[in-house]
């Protein structure tokens, strides 16, 4: 097992704060002897789920993967601890005792109308939270601890050094010490939150943990740790066999922080259950989502049994497909495979749980959109709010969307485990890849991956972090491979061994190449069209009212809305580009996601929104303007048209794995958006357009050859 990764040097950048998974319905203040403290509540009815505040060194935030799923199931309320967010930060020990912990849970359900709720701690918060349940146990129905920081038991010998002493070593737990964190506060954050996530691949745990611990002072941490050493009148011993309420204790057997001693002491203090989670460190709550999201929900409410059950002979054969949002292509090609299963398999019902806009694809192919996809939180959306004006860092803006796929994943999880299904197909759906390997006891059907690109690059402008990162991630998802391969019943490549860029996933890793033809088979190129459908190139263009001496150029960039920039731009370009080209005909197509309305515009400029047949109108073009996205730019390779591609800076896909394949079919020309003012634009636009091209030529048969291998596993 490989050491975590250090985020290097990452207590010293700041990040804006990424987008949820889900809003809070209500949030607001509650105050107590001038500390005002910030609620936020999500769902409605009962029961209600408390989850409470740990140590001052994080803010509710924390609870990020749980929020989502819990609310979806119970009415869920969290708070800021004093120290940290958007409470008071009070000064000295007194004003951040346990004692002043426990009040505040209690005001925050009386200010939230709550007279009963299931306590959730984690760490410290186990103090609070028995103090509340021992002493007003009319308003507390259950407790789930986690980690519980008690002691009831001996701790690590290697912590016991003194806090508020100068030590004459700054090495391992002597950074745990007031006087250190006033000389180097970042280092010891780096210190303790890699002990807290000691589980290999937890950069991005680590990375939230960091910043939020900059959100408080060294000062208001150290008054917050001898809050909780104010002495009580009572034992906590005697206090835990005052708590009447069913407990569950949940704790890792790799906790570096608090031992499992502590929760097997505080299980049998209180009564209550344990559950060991073998090889998890301090925080399994954002470590082991999926587990933990399960095992509390079963303990607050246990799913009611089956209602109904259908013999296998009986049953009608069913498959879930998950597309990826992020972009269009995806839908259209998996349509494509869709109707060569059908042809397969006649038989076959297929439900699709997918969000905007491969919604807007699916209904118009007249496919069945699941309900449940409602429940999904959109990718899409955030995808969009990591773009700055065509640059777009899709690898961090992917780590940075963990609470959006770890919800998306719950969806799944409740939507098959209510239903039966016989097949699970995801396309680049990285939340079933990734908590399926994570939680293999959950997967209860064939299960098909697709994937247009294999291995995340660092791109040149990410340095050495970049590169440590990429491989950390490469290295966590082929070690999950290995070590489950029965998880994926079959991986298809959407394209050719040529296809696949001659690189690493890391140092020391293997070549992305030879990794990938041993694990998965190859369909082709999938077009995501029959391409005979658009073989007559003038009667294609007759039927779209397309003139027989118009030069035809159509500028489109995809679904995600994240293009709107290089549309600007192509518009501005178009006064001088016709001027340049009499004769020329330019149609903006602004996809789902971007307002037609909100372009601007010039006369004998067409501007439309969503166009589903799009790919009839790149068939008969003279030239086409695109982002570098694989789907568009192979539409064009396959159809031998002359284009204009704008891969997104900081792209790594666009940028290599799209770029290699292009240039192997000898297809496009490539420009860069910050060197490519207008007038540069409407120049290459008078010389690409209607230019004889010479590709290599796309199969037109990797739909079918997908869905060939797909119906082997029914």
């Amino acid at each position: 097992m490989s050491a975590p990764v250090s985020p290097g040097g990452l207590a010293g950048v700041a990040a804006p704060e990424q987008t949820r998974a889900r809003y809070p319905d209500a949030e607001g203040y509650v105050e107590r002897d001038g500390v005002r403290i910030f609620w936020e509540r999500y769902g409605e009815g009962e029961p209600t789920i408390l989850l409470l505040p740990t140590w001052s060194i994080v803010h509710s935030r924390f609870w990020k993967l749980q929020i989502p799923y819990l609310a979806r199931h119970f009415r869920v309320l969290t708070f800021d601890g004093r120290g940290n967010g958007r409470s008071d930060r009070p000064v000295g020990a007194e004003a951040n005792s346990t004692d002043e912990f426990a009040a505040d849970a209690l005001a925050v359900m009386d200010a939230t109308g709550t007279e009963r709720a299931t306590l959730v701690a984690l760490s410290c918060g186990a103090l609070w939270g028995t103090i509340v349940a021992a002493h007003h146990p009319e308003r507390v129905d259950r407790i789930v601890y986690i980690a519980p920081a008690v002691r009831l038991a001996p701790g690590h010998p290697e912590r016991d050094v003194p806090f508020d002493e100068p030590l004459d070593t700054d090495e391992g737990w002597a950074k745990y010490n007031s006087f250190y964190w006033q000389r180097d506060y970042a280092d010891f954050l780096e210190f303790f939150t890699a002990k807290c996530f000691n589980e290999p691949h937890s950069t991005k745990q680590i990375e939230d943990t960091i910043r939020w611990g900059l959100e408080t002072t060294p000062e208001t941490l150290a008054d917050t740790t001898r809050g909780i050493g104010v002495p009580r009148d009572e034992d906590f011993a005697e206090m835990c066999a005052r708590v009447r309420c069913p407990t569950l204790v949940i704790h890792g057997d790799s906790d570096l922080v608090r031992p499992l001693r502590q929760g097997r002491a505080l299980a049998d203090a209180t009564g209550g259950a344990l559950v060991t989670l073998e090889g998890a460190g301090h925080i399994p709550n954002a470590r082991d989502p999926v587990k933990l999201n399960l095992l509390i929900r079963d303990f607050v409410s246990p799913p009611p049994a089956p209602r109904r059950w259908t013999r296998g002979r009986s049953r009608t054969r069913r498959a879930l497909y998950v597309s990826s949002p992020i972009g269009l292509g995806h839908a259209r090609r998996d349509v494509a495979i869709a109707q060569e299963l059908r042809r397969l398999k006649p038989d076959l019902e297929i439900d699709w749980l997918a969000q905007h806009p491969v919604t807007q694809v699916l209904e118009a192919s007249g496919e069945r959109i699941h309900p449940a996809s409602a429940l999904l939180a959109g990718e899409s959306p955030h995808i969009q709010s990591e773009a700055h004006e065509h640059e777009l860092n899709v690898f961090e803006a992917f780590r940075r969307m963990d609470e959006i796929l770890a919800a998306n994943f719950m969806v799944f999880h409740d939507l098959v485990a209510d239903e039966q299904y016989d097949l699970w197909i995801g396309d680049e759906a990285w939340e079933l890849d990734y908590f399926l390997h994570e939680n293999p006891e959950l997967k209860s059907a064939a299960y098909v991956w697709l994937s247009d690109f294999v291995g995340w690059l660092p791109m040149a402008e990410g340095g050495e972090r970049e590169a440590l990162l990429t491989r950390d991630l490469n290295e966590e998802l082929l070690g999950q491979i290995a070590r489950y391969p029965r998880v994926r019943d079959l991986s298809l490549f959407v394209g050719d061994p040529e296809d696949i860029v001659p690189d690493r996933f890391g140092r020391g890793l293997p070549p992305i190449r030879d990794w990938t033809e041993q694990h998965f088979s190859f369909t082709g190129y999938i077009t995501g069209f029959d391409p005979a459908t658009v073989a007559d190139r003038e009667a294609t263009r007759a039927a779209l009212g397309y003139g027989a001496r118009e030069r035809v150029c159509v500028a489109t960039v995809g679904g995600s809305g994240v293009g709107e920039h290089l549309l600007r731009r192509v518009i501005a370009s178009f006064p001088e580009a016709k001027g340049l080209v009499p004769d020329l005909r330019m149609i903006v197509v602004a996809g789902p996601r971007i307002d037609p309305d909100t372009l601007p515009s010039h006369p004998g400029l067409e501007i439309h929104g969503y166009v589903h047949d799009l790919y009839r109108h790149l068939a008969a073009c003279d030239l086409a303007i695109v982002q570098g996205g694989l789907t568009t730019t192979m539409e064009l390779t396959a159809n031998g048209r002359p284009f204009i591609y704008f891969p997104l800076e900081r792209h790594f896909e666009q940028n290599r794995h799209v770029r290699h394949r292009l240039d192997r079919h000898g297809a496009g020309r490539r420009m860069d958006y910050r060197d490519s003012p207008p007038g540069a634009i409407a120049a290459a636009i008078a010389q690409e357009i209607g230019r004889e091209v010479d590709y290599r030529p796309v199969p037109t048969d990797g739909a079918a050859r997908a869905a060939r291998l797909i119906a082997e596993l029914l």
